[in-house]
């Protein structure tokens, strides 16, 4: 089953996990080390970011590093914009009706 990138960070864990790997790939033993959690419960978050494309996997002797693929945190990126866009419109909206209510103040 194919799983989207917001199921990904719908877990807090997956998005801790996420802030990790940002930083510097890891091992899902020093990954796990950051949780109190078991290393398997930690693989099967890794397991789920791997199918959501945001990590990917490097074999570096008997080790498996985990790296953020920061490319595809652009699609987050841009379905928020339009959340974005709506909210600041939204806050324009309530400044200028601050800046009146003051000023009507002002006059009294």
């Amino acid at each position: 089953m194919k799983r989207d990138i917001f199921q990904a960070i719908a877990d807090p864990t997956r998005r801790a996990i996420i802030a990790l790997i940002a930083i510097q790939a890891m091992t899902p033993n020093a990954i796990a080390e950051n949780f109190d959690t078991t290393r398997q419960a930690v693989s099967k978050h890794l397991r789920i970011l791997t199918e959501c494309e945001l990590v990917s996997q490097e074999q570096k002797g008997r080790e498996i590093y985990y790296s953020l693929k920061i490319e595809k945190m652009k699609e987050i990126d841009d379905w928020l914009e339009q959340y974005r866009r709506i909210w600041e419109s939204r806050y324009d909206q309530l400044d200028e009706l601050l800046s009146e209510i003051k000023k009507e103040r002002e006059e009294k």
